[in-house]
């Protein structure tokens, strides 16, 4: 059965299918069905769900900043996701974050969420866009702000382009934030930029560079380390023993992106193969078919990894 959305006026419909309607292709391949546009009408010609919410929500984004582009469509269907029945899934799979709510937009992410909900140790392993990041920063806030966890400790090595931490200016938490970046973003796309300030200057979300917590004992929080695939492996078991009373540790990272010296060194990699059998630690192995950011990153991971296996 057909279903069209109408956008508001030739305006709202340029900003969010883009300069010659260039978003378009990504749009179909985020919701897996056949859109066609004529003026200011798009339509689905046999949607399994209904795109009126979807769009809807991409509108209001476009009023808001201009022109989509990928990444801002990626996130935004990342956060309604099934709250206009984009994806059928499990309805107890959401994450509820300040009135929003987070679904699972593949199996493997179905997965994750359910090993988030159960396992004190969950390693996420796999290539970019493929909501490792989103979805645990998800599932940290829904705890904090439900009052099941205390804390919020955002951490991954200082390593990038051989730029030390000491030469950045400002102070720790100013020198690490270009690093973790990709964590505020996700979390500016649940909750307000105010309310993230107000639950840093509490405490209740912290930033530290993976260094930096040797000797603590973390109580009462979720724990997020990202970019785990540039952790040694003697930072990953100190990582990992640093875990305190009622304290969950969410790692992620991509071992196709090891900046070390010595790749064979990460502690990622040594991590996936040392606690596969540890109970209460959850291994999810994410791969470039579950890549929904861009049409353009699944295919660069696809080539990449023929070229690897060459």
């Amino acid at each position: 059965m057909k279903e069209s959305y109408a956008f508001k006026n030739s305006r709202s419909a340029a900003l969010v299918l883009g300069a010659n309607d260039r978003n378009l292709g990504y749009l179909e391949l985020l919701l897996a069905t056949e859109l066609f546009v004529k003026g200011t009408i798009v339509s689905a010609s046999d949607p399994s769900f209904s795109i009126s919410t979807f769009f809807s929500s991409l509108e209001k984004l476009a009023e808001q900043r201009g022109e989509l582009s990928e990444a801002e469509i990626f996130m935004e269907f990342q956060a309604v996701g099934s709250m206009g029945g984009l994806v059928k899934t499990d309805e107890g799979l959401g994450i509820a974050v300040s009135g929003k709510t987070v679904w699972p937009k593949s199996p493997i992410q179905e997965n994750y969420i359910k090993a988030l909900r159960s396992s004190q140790v969950v390693l996420a392993s796999g290539p970019a866009g493929t909501g490792k990041t989103f979805l645990a920063v998800a599932h940290a806030l829904s705890m904090v702000l439900s009052g099941k966890k205390n804390k919020i400790v955002l951490t991954r090595p200082a390593l990038e382009s051989g730029e030390s931490l000491g030469f950045l200016p400002g102070d720790l938490s100013q020198k690490l934030n270009p690093y973790l970046k990709p964590l505020y973003d996700a979390m500016e796309y649940l909750i307000p930029p105010s309310q993230i300030k107000r639950m840093e200057e509490g405490g209740i979300i912290e930033i530290s560079p993976l260094a930096y917590m040797r000797g603590r004992s973390i109580n009462h929080s979720v724990v997020i380390l990202d970019e785990a695939q540039n952790a040694t492996k003697g930072q990953m078991k100190m990582f990992l023993t640093r875990l305190g009373e009622d304290s969950q540790a969410v790692i992620t990272g991509d071992p196709s992106q090891i900046d070390l010296p010595h790749p064979a060194g990460s502690g990622l990699l040594e991590a996936l193969h040392v606690l596969k059998n540890v109970n209460g630690v959850e291994i999810l192995n994410f791969s470039a078919e579950d890549t929904v950011r861009s049409r353009i990153v699944r295919d660069i991971i696809k080539a990449y990894g023929k070229v690897n296996s060459d």
